[in-house]
């Protein structure tokens, strides 16, 4: 028993070094001797020099994997106990290794107390193997020791006469199951079987073959004798003959039986299947169950010849709630979101999320369009109602798309792409509501998808161009900065204005190798005119909101500067007032670490949104600009002249630069320049511009001042 009694030791074998050794120092705290392997063939080689009572195996390691480890281990019949500890999440993984001979099966990233809980366990579980392997050697020596062995086996063990009634059980019996052993001896074993188990029972418990023909593994409940709990047995039962009778055949005269309690295995199990097919946020159907379930109501109804219906369900301004308030009241929105769904359909119906703010719904049989369109106006109503999250009250209406079977499609694939082509109609025509497929709107969605597909070509095959506008002195009339813009000369869809892709490219989230292109095109045309000694002022760059949120575009802007040797004031962020919206101190903290390297910061489209002069005074903001819509009719609408009046009033006050955008008539200049406003872009000066162009432009940098600007109709090279 001193073998027993000494410290078990440990083998780490993970590719991971962080992890490997993190595992080892955590295993030491903790009394464990360990050592490492960095992979199968270290693990292979440590265990033929030394001998460990417990593994912990990765199974994802190049070369020699956790299951060919496995594999080797049982060849060698070497007497170790595995616990798994593995980032692959799938279910299958995890019953790959317990077939494989794993005791236990862990997920990285895990607890300590967890991974302290599961190695306790096993090293239990293997010191009790070893004692009754021990035992049951001394047990054949000494009817005591047999005894002994019953009675200290983890598992319940009983024998039934030949009518069903147990005349022997172990002491197992009042510690897993709660009854004392004289309330269980003379009883029929039906009695302690639950109700709709006990058919079943009857064949396995009261067993009558031996041998490989034997009951084997067979699960059965039983209530727990003082605890309001249901556990789950593992039966191996095996017929009792009396084989000296004279008889030709022996006569049968019981049942031996071994049961072992696999309740916390069965909800491990139970556990690893839910997670498989449910999403864990919402408790809803994830996609894996939802197919499943669209299988096999698209194959019923082909039987029964009815209809079907699918849903495609699509939150609005989601990802304005998410982005405004953080990930936590967008998680409790989502679970907020699945329960009033679920209060909108039947029983029967599958409701399942897709991912993200994307749920789909099926209608497993359905009479008519008008049931459809019902749950569907259900919905929707119910969605015009504001959810309360965190003291916050938000609005977040549903865009539904919906796809009937056969009508719209026979196969799954067909019909979960029809309902979200309908739900990006839905979206198209206005949001919060929903709309039933149509072939019409192949043509909207094949145009999409078309212009998503020649997007990712125009990256690779360099067919976006960035010109550049200048910005003009008012007062001087000479150029004091260069705006950068984007246009796209497509083979095959021809000359588009960013009007035109620029909105698909946010949604995609191509957007940000665009915006990096076009931040380099920008930094290296100014390194050039830097050296040629034309540099303007200031090149200002539009900055998209998807860009900006990524977290490492400050650490990307900083090594531009750094790559091509500019410093921050050359250039200058421009920002739309809806990234403002999507607050957020992340975006605050962003645009000061910016303007912290000298770049200047510009309000773009100024007056059109939901200007507020607490955005002007809470972020970094150096300019505004006058949105171009308010430029025609300027010097003849008083309206407009009085909103452009209020706001140069308002950016002198504030001691920002003012930058009027669109101006095309001298007379617009005139009155600019009477307003005393700084600058203006626009065609009266000269239409966007390639690099060489505009070098050209700058060269000659016609220093026109005000008066001949009032008395030209366009400045224009």
């Amino acid at each position: 028993m001193n073998a027993l009694a000494k410290q078990p030791s440990i083998l780490v074998v993970d590719d991971e070094p962080h992890l490997r050794n993190s595992l080892c120092s955590l295993l030491g705290y903790h009394g464990y001797p360990s050592s490492a392997a960095d992979g199968g063939k270290s693990a292979m080689e440590a265990l033929n020099s030394k001998s460990f009572e417990l593994i912990l195996l990765d199974l994802c390691m190049p070369g020699i994997d956790g299951h060919q480890v496995m594999d080797w281990i049982i060849e060698k019949q070497l007497d170790t106990c595995i616990i798994v500890v593995s980032g692959d999440t799938s279910v299958d993984s995890a019953i790959s290794a317990l077939r494989y001979g794993a005791c236990d099966f862990l997920r990285k990233p895990y607890e300590t107390d967890e991974l302290v809980l599961k190695i306790e366990n096993a090293l239990a579980k293997q010191r009790l193997e070893k004692e009754n392997k021990l035992i049951n050697q001394q047990l054949k020596e000494s009817e005591r020791w047999y005894r002994y062995m019953v009675n200290s086996s983890p598992d319940f063990i009983y024998t039934l006469d030949a009518d069903g009634y147990c005349t022997f059980c172990n002491d197992r019996v009042k510690s897993l199951l709660g009854y004392d052993k004289k309330d269980v001896i003379g009883k029929h074993f039906s009695t302690f079987i639950h109700a709709e188990d006990i058919d079943a029972a009857q064949y396995v418990i009261q067993e009558r073959r031996t041998g490989d023909r034997a009951a084997s593994n067979i699960e059965i409940r039983i209530p727990h004798g003082t605890e309001s709990t249901l556990l789950t047995l593992e039966f191996n039962s095996f017929g009792i003959y009396d084989e000296s009778d004279d008889a030709i055949s022996p006569r049968y005269i019981g049942t031996y039986g071994v049961a072992k309690d696999i309740t916390e295995r069965k909800k491990a199990a139970e556990l690893i299947m839910y997670q498989a097919y449910h999403d864990l946020l919402t408790g809803l159907a994830n996609r894996k169950l939802f197919k499943d379930r669209l299988e096999l109501a698209i194959a019923q109804a082909k039987r029964y010849k009815h209809a079907l219906a699918l849903m495609f369900l699509d939150l609005d301004r989601f990802k304005v709630v998410n982005d405004t308030l953080g990930h936590v009241i967008g998680d409790n929105l989502l679970i907020e979101v699945a329960a009033r769904l679920k209060n909108c359909v039947r029983e029967g119906d599958t409701l399942a999320r897709q991912g993200g703010d994307e749920f789909t719904l099926l209608l497993p049989q359905v009479d008519n369009r008008e049931g459809v369109t019902r749950t569907a106006d259900k919905i929707i109503k119910a969605f015009g109602a504001p959810f309360l999250i965190d003291g916050h009250e938000l609005y977040v209406p549903m865009s539904i798309g919906i796809a009937l079977y056969p009508e719209h499609g026979d196969t799954i694939d067909t019909l979960i792409k029809n309902a979200d082509i309908a739900m990006y109609d839905s979206k198209a025509k206005g949001r919060n509501r929903y709309q039933i497929y149509s072939p019409s709107m192949n043509v909207t969605f094949d145009d999409r998808f078309s212009l998503e597909i020649q997007m990712h070509k125009a990256l690779e095959r360099d067919e976006f161009q960035v010109v550049y506008q200048p910005q003009i002195n008012i007062a001087t009339g000479k150029i004091s900065g260069m705006e950068t813009l984007l246009r796209w000369a497509s083979p095959l869809l021809g000359n588009l204005s960013p009007l035109e892709f620029i909105p698909l490219a946010e949604e995609t989230g191509l957007i940000i190798p665009i915006s990096e292109f076009v931040l380099r095109s920008a930094f290296t045309q100014a390194k050039l005119w830097k050296h040629a000694g034309l540099l303007p002022e200031r090149i200002a760059v539009n900055i998209s909101s998807r860009h900006l949120e990524q977290d490492n575009f400050v650490d990307f802007i900083a090594q531009l500067l750094r790559e091509y040797e500019l410093a921050g004031s050359m250039f200058e962020m421009e920002i739309t007032e809806s990234m403002l919206l999507n607050d957020g101190n992340h975006i605050v903290e962003k645009l000061h670490m910016i303007s912290d390297m000298g770049i200047k910061i510009a309000l773009d489209d100024f007056g059109t949104g939901y200007s507020s002069l607490s955005y002007l005074k809470k972020f970094p903001i150096n300019t505004i600009k006058i949105d171009q819509s308010f430029m025609p009719g300027f010097s003849g609408d008083s309206s407009n002249e009085s909103i452009v009046t209020a706001i140069c009033t308002m950016a002198q006050g504030m001691n920002l630069k003012l930058i009027a955008e669109g101006v095309e008539k001298a007379d617009q200049y005139r009155l600019l320049y009477a307003l005393q406003c700084n600058e203006a872009q626009g065609f009266l000066f000269s239409k966007p511009l390639s690099g060489h162009e505009i070098t050209e432009l700058l060269i000659k940098d016609n220093p026109l001042g005000p008066q001949n600007l009032r008395s030209q109709h366009c400045f224009n090279s």
